[in-house]
């Protein structure tokens, strides 16, 4: 392992054809030599609405306030990532970058221990074991990108994938041009 991926975003390649993660970009959460986990951004479960799952969570979540496929592994299991002010809580929080961090669901949230400022809830994560994610990248299944703050609640995260890409620079923006299905041309 090079180093840690921690806070960036893996961007599907096209040649990322899984239906687990074909045009997705997820976060890095957490990355070392024992694995990694991430957070799918762009897949949000439009028929599972938060106020119908976890209505205690609903007026702290990020539009459109929908549960999120996070990724294939434990999808019965949901998590949050939560973008706080001031203090952060002294468990239950597992930081990722700055003020951002994966929020365990497990707490009350009427418990006044921090203000979240945005949060997204996840079905499921994404996983690799040791050295898996780093043989995805090498073998170019993964763009590795920079995060932006807009990106991890975006309002449209269905258009994601495209606008990542396009503002990268060079031949990796180019991608945000490529068909679904390249037959179809």
């Amino acid at each position: 392992m090079a180093e840690s991926l921690a806070g960036r975003l893996l961007v599907a390649s096209p040649v990322l054809t899984d239906e687990n993660f074909a045009r997705t970009v997820v976060l890095v959460c957490m990355h070392d030599e024992a694995g990694a986990l991430g957070f799918v951004l762009n897949r949000p479960m439009l028929d599972l609405p938060v106020v119908d799952t976890l209505p205690q969570w609903d007026d702290r979540c990020a539009r459109p306030s929908n549960v999120f496929e996070g990724g294939p592994v434990s999808p019965t299991v949901g998590s949050a990532l939560a973008r706080v002010s001031g203090r952060v809580p002294a468990e239950g929080w597992t930081p990722v970058i700055d003020n951002l961090g994966v929020l365990a669901l497990t707490r009350p949230s009427a418990e006044p221990f921090f203000d979240i400022t945005a949060m997204r809830i996840y079905s499921g994560y994404a996983g690799w074991t040791g050295g898996q994610l780093d043989a995805e990248v090498k073998d170019g299944g993964w763009f590795v990108v920079p995060s932006a703050t807009e990106d991890i609640f975006t309002p449209e995260p269905e258009s994601l994938w495209q606008r990542v890409l396009k503002r990268q620079t060079g031949a990796m923006a180019m991608f945000a041009f490529f068909p679904t299905d390249p037959r179809a041309n």
